[in-house]
């Protein structure tokens, strides 16, 4: 009996000691550099090892406990500290690879990343030397292994977690670098991406990895951004520990992710529905600027940049270039939006003047020096410390004008702006616009694309539309009165209701010759509006068209009766009231041509 329970007692030992030699030969020689009957061979013999000491080491664990000698792994407990990289993205391999190698790290690697390693002379661990698995499907099936995520995810300071890391002969990971295959790239590649494609670009094994290391971060720190890098080392350099710097790295590790899931997100869903309104909706945003301050000096405030498939080469104020001038302010860009959007829905040579969002200055003209003199000239008091767009390249004659052009209203005064925002700028144009101000922000713009999605914040909410990118040439203006326009009557309508959709309701633009004559916007009632608009109008009203982003609700001694007796000469209105025939009565009786459109265009 004596000698069967001694013969029975060496059997783990020899055992584990056998599976130990196996797995050293795997961390010595690669894959690439057996033959497959070896390979085969050596993870055949492993697997059946590793049941009997599992099931030896666990009789013996029920009658001997007190005996258990478990076999021990290669782990950074035992002084053997591992990083684990797999990159798309290769930028600064070297500098990483080379920092962790002088700090004393193995480094264990995937794939590409590993052949770029040996490349450069870096002594590099394959990931298939620790699982006994070579890669399979295709590259699918990589690091989804216990030998990998049991390194990862292993609590420190949890006895039975690293016992059970010693059981089965697993190290642990103290650093993971892990970046994801190219998807967002990919599917906005220029003539898109075959719907196979796609799919073979949505990483698993690398947002696995990610994830379980930014879970245990308190032990494994997690790298996904490559200017991360010089910090990391920093920290392994240091003595101390620092949980806000791990912790840090864990929010930008599951943002990454998060990020990377929603474009796979939203692609899938145009994939397969298409519907712009989808039953959930994630929205990333990455930080583009801290700002100094929000609409007032004690709100806090930041400028976010959508980065939806959908905003990608999409245009917006939100990607424009800034060459010249102060930070942008959160009112800025508000400002800056409005003007943009504005001045690019206009096909002939364009200026625009906002302020406060609104447009207090439009005029199209071939000469574009003639149309800046005339949107300025609308309101020259809100014009001044503004906001000017065009919609076409300026030039050196142009930003002469800007820089040296007068206030209408004594001729003196020379004209300041916050911002000048175009598609384009010449060299000579940009250098004379830097030489008007030092604060003068310049910025080249791209034109928005139409059918985007817009959002707007509700309290405990978000408001999702299409955005209102109907122009005139998309709809009919229909005449209902007796009196039929002229054709520069119905282009001064159409030039009118282009520029009433971007002002803010109630709002009523009067416009004549392809200019903005008056506007009233953003009050309670449309007849206090019509009266702001024919006030700054004053003589030139007298054959103008007027445009009201919505109907009238009265016409006998309100809006509609004052414009007539102003002397505007056609009327342009979405109709849909219940006093639609009296409106017509009264152009009717004024003369005056009325044209319903059947398009609102309210803006709040």
């Amino acid at each position: 009996m004596l000698g069967t329970a001694a013969s029975a007692a060496t059997i783990p030992t020899t055992t584990a000691h056998a599976a130990n030699n196996i797995r050293r030969t795997f961390h010595t020689n690669p894959f690439n550099s057996l033959s497959s009957s070896h390979h085969s061979i050596l993870c055949a013999r492993f697997r059946c090892l590793s049941l009997r000491s599992f099931t030896a080491v666990s009789n013996k664990a029920m009658s001997h406990p007190q005996t258990l000698d478990a076999p021990h792994p290669q782990s950074s407990a035992a002084g053997n500290k591992q990083a684990l990289i797999s990159l798309s993205d290769k930028k600064d391999l070297a500098l990483l690879s080379n920092g962790l190698h002088e700090l004393g790290y193995t480094i264990v690697s995937t794939g590409g990343t590993a052949s770029a390693l040996e490349n450069a002379g870096v002594s590099v661990t394959k990931v298939e030397q620790l699982t006994c698995f070579p890669e399979m499907l295709d590259g699918r099936v990589k690091t989804l292994h216990p030998n990998i995520h049991g390194g990862i995810l292993a609590r420190r300071d949890q006895k039975h977690h690293m016992e059970a890391l010693n059981k089965h002969g697993i190290g642990t990971f103290d650093v993971v670098v892990v970046n994801l295959y190219p998807f967002y790239d990919k599917v906005t590649s220029t003539g898109g991406i075959a719907f196979d494609d796609g799919i073979e670009n949505i990483d698993i094994g690398g947002p696995a990895m990610i994830r379980a290391a930014a879970k245990n971060h308190k032990d494994v720190l997690v790298v996904v951004d490559s200017q991360d890098y010089p910090a990391l080392l920093e920290f392994l350099k240091g003595s101390q520990d620092d949980q806000q710097f791990r912790r840090k790295l864990a929010w930008k590790a599951f943002e990454h992710v998060a990020s990377y899931d929603s474009a796979v997100s939203e692609w899938l869903w145009k994939q397969t529905v298409g519907d712009k309104l989808p039953p959930s909706l994630t929205v990333p945003l990455s930080l583009k600027s801290s700002l100094r301050y929000g609409e007032n000096p004690h709100q806090k405030a930041a400028f976010y940049v959508d980065k939806s498939l959908s905003e990608v080469n999409a245009g917006g104020i939100a990607t424009a270039i800034q060459h010249h001038g102060k930070e942008m302010s959160y009112n800025n860009y508000l400002d800056a939006d409005a003007a943009w959007n504005c001045v690019s829905e206009f096909r002939n040579p364009t200026c625009v003047v906002v302020k406060h969002t609104n447009p207090c200055g439009v005029a199209s003209r071939d000469d574009i020096l003639e149309a800046y003199r005339l949107a300025v000239k609308a309101d020259p008091v809100s014009a001044f410390g503004g906001i000017v767009a065009f919609n076409i390249e300026v030039d050196e004659a142009l930003a002469k004008e800007i820089r040296e052009f007068r206030s209408p209203t004594d001729g003196e005064t020379r004209m300041f702006y916050e911002i000048v925002v175009a598609p384009k700028y010449t060299e000579k144009g940009l250098e004379i616009l830097r030489g008007k101000s030092k604060t003068l922000r310049i910025l080249e713009a791209k034109k928005n694309e139409k059918g985007k999605l817009s959002l707007r914040q509700v309290g405990g909410g978000w408001l999702a539309q299409d955005s209102d990118d109907l122009t005139p040439e998309d709809i009919q203006f229909n005449v209902v009165s007796k009196k039929k326009p002229q054709d520069n009557e119905l282009c001064d309508a159409e030039f009118a209701w282009l520029c009433v959709k971007h002002v803010k309701s109630n709002a009523i633009v009067i416009a004549k010759d392809n200019r903005m004559l008056g506007m009233g916007s953003g009050q309670p009632n449309r007849l206090e509006s019509l009266r702001i608009a024919l006030r700054k109008a004053g003589d030139e009203v007298k054959g103008a068209a007027l445009a009201s982003d919505a109907f009238f609700p009265f016409a006998w001694k309100d809006a509609v009766e004052e414009a007539c007796e102003s002397g505007i000469r056609v009327i342009a209105e979405p109709g849909g009231s219940i006093r639609d025939g009296d409106a017509v009565d009264c152009c009717n009786k004024y003369g005056v041509s009325l044209l319903l459109t059947n398009v609102r265009h309210f803006k709040h």
